[in-house]
């Protein structure tokens, strides 16, 4: 009997424990804030290239009033913009429009939303999350220098075309991601998030991905930015202003293998959890605690 039991003991397999209570609520909390926030984004995005704002000509240069300290107006004409018009039918030409004025329409809230995500960091730091902290770090560092690195400093970026083609492709990508965390923390399975978490990606990775390295190309060369990040007395060296172009020339090139490295592991990704025909929660699931 005693040999039975213990085998029959043996053969069973450890219960897997939950998460900490307090931090299960936690990150269910974060994740559908960072939910609600980017699907805003994705509205008044789409709302602003469908001509339904106040912000969809072209000659408006409007700026929420509590960033017009720091932002400066937007310039009502873009030269990325009127060589983009010279090569789409001229029916595309007042999409093209509102996409060079999207910064002016969320361009504060965009950078707001995404300047949170530095709590992931965070969250792996602390071993809530499965993510690495590496690739975390260096995804969340590659979004800030976009937001306040790139179309903070330089004003060609920011009535830029691509600019509008980034945050649909960020928003639509986290709407997504952050809604499939919190239901899978909540343990509900939904096969149309699971489905659109690892399939999405392979139209809005290059897109992304794409736009990212059209903006900082769009700022090279250039001069000093419009917006720097700290009021100097004296002005700018030259090596500072050739190392900074340097910097950003560098940063182009890097964004295209990596953009290779995340697009192959998605795909890993897709074939482990849509090839076996199970859903599997990855990336933001907590640990065992």
């Amino acid at each position: 009997m005693s040999q039975a039991k213990e085998k029959n003991q043996s053969s069973q397999k450890p219960v897997k424990r939950g998460p900490a209570p307090l931090v299960k609520y936690y990150l269910v909390a974060y994740n559908v804030i960072s939910t609600l926030g980017w699907g805003y984004v994705l509205v008044v995005t789409l709302a602003h290239l469908a001509g339904f704002d106040a912000t969809s000509t072209p000659e408006s240069t409007y700026l929420p009033a509590a960033f017009t300290r720091y932002l400066p107006i937007i310039p009502r004409l873009s030269s990325a913009r009127h060589r983009l018009e010279k090569s789409v039918p001229p029916a595309l030409i007042p999409l093209v429009r509102r996409a060079s004025t999207t910064y002016a329409a969320v361009g504060s809230q965009t950078s707001f939303v995404q300047s949170f995500a530095v709590l992931e960091v965070l969250h792996a730091l602390l071993g809530w999350v499965r993510s690495p902290l590496g690739t975390t770090a260096a995804q969340v560092a590659s979004r800030l220098y976009l937001v306040w690195g790139i179309t903070a400093q330089f004003e060609e970026t920011r009535t830029h075309p691509l600019y509008a083609l980034m945050v649909l492709s960020w928003s639509i990508t986290e709407v997504v991601r952050y809604s499939f965390y919190a239901y899978s923390l909540l343990g509900v399975e939904s096969k149309l998030l699971v489905w659109l978490r690892y399939t999405l990606f392979y139209v809005l990775y290059p897109t992304g991905a794409g736009s990212e390295a059209g903006l900082i190309y769009a700022s090279l060369p250039s001069p000093p930015p419009t917006i720097p990040l700290l009021s100097w007395p004296f002005s700018t060296p030259r090596w500072v202003e050739t190392l900074h172009d340097d910097f950003r020339c560098f940063m182009f090139l890097l964004w295209w293998p990596s953009l290779y490295v995340l697009y192959t592991y998605m795909m890993r990704q897709r074939r482990k959890v849509l090839g076996t025909g199970r859903a599997r929660t990855l990336g933001q699931k907590p640990k065992t605690l």
